[in-house]
């Protein structure tokens, strides 16, 4: 009689959840098959089979993450001041970094050799990246920034990320009112360096 096949739904959202979970608690090295089996409380060719490989897995998170990131960005309120909606949007991708470090370290660092994001990586990331430029679009349809939508997005997108990760490592300060300050400080900054002549 043949095995009866594993690959379900419920599975999926069970087993993702778990790899989710083993990450944050174990870090890259921690996150085995056979940890996120034994959380999703399945078997490991179970898991094979939804994921097809370890790498399957990670693929699975990296999804996952810009689509976390993206709810939590396109849920934000909308503010009168572009400007001010852009150093809101800024804070918010920093909170989803310095939150979920391990997510965003499989996210922007590359740290499973066998996992290759470079493919999917447009798509994953599409919709945060519409996020973004939308609002940079918006402070330039404004008159509160000049310069092309899409350059100031991904420089400011790249520069938060930056930051953040350098934050999460210690590098920025050693108190949150300092890496607060200075987070701040590069922020108005960037922005200050596309700001029309008017405004300055």
């Amino acid at each position: 009689m043949p095995r009866v096949k594993q690959r379900t739904e419920a599975l999926h959202e069970r087993g993702l959840a778990s790899a989710l979970a083993v990450l944050d608690e174990a870090g890259t090295a921690g996150l085995t098959t056979r940890n996120v089996a034994l959380r999703a409380n399945a078997s490991v060719p179970a898991i094979y089979e939804v994921f097809g490989d370890k790498a399957g897995i990670v693929r699975e998170i990296f999804f996952e993450g810009f689509r976390q990131l993206a709810d939590e960005l396109g849920a934000l309120p909308r503010q009168a001041d572009p400007l001010e909606a852009l150093r809101r949007l800024a804070e918010a991708f920093r909170q989803f970094i310095l939150t979920r470090p391990m997510l965003a370290e499989v996210m922007f660092s590359r740290p499973f050799a066998d996992f290759d994001p470079t493919k999917d990586e447009a798509r994953a990331g599409a919709k945060v990246r519409k996020i973004f430029v939308q609002h940079v679009r918006d402070a330039v349809t404004a008159g509160a920034l000049e310069g092309d939508p899409t350059d100031i997005a991904l420089i400011l997108f790249t520069f938060v990320e930056g930051l953040a990760a350098a934050e999460n490592a210690h590098r920025l300060g050693t108190s949150k009112q300092s890496t607060n300050r200075r987070f701040r400080l590069g922020v108005n900054t960037l922005l200050a360096g596309f700001t029309t002549t008017d405004r300055r």
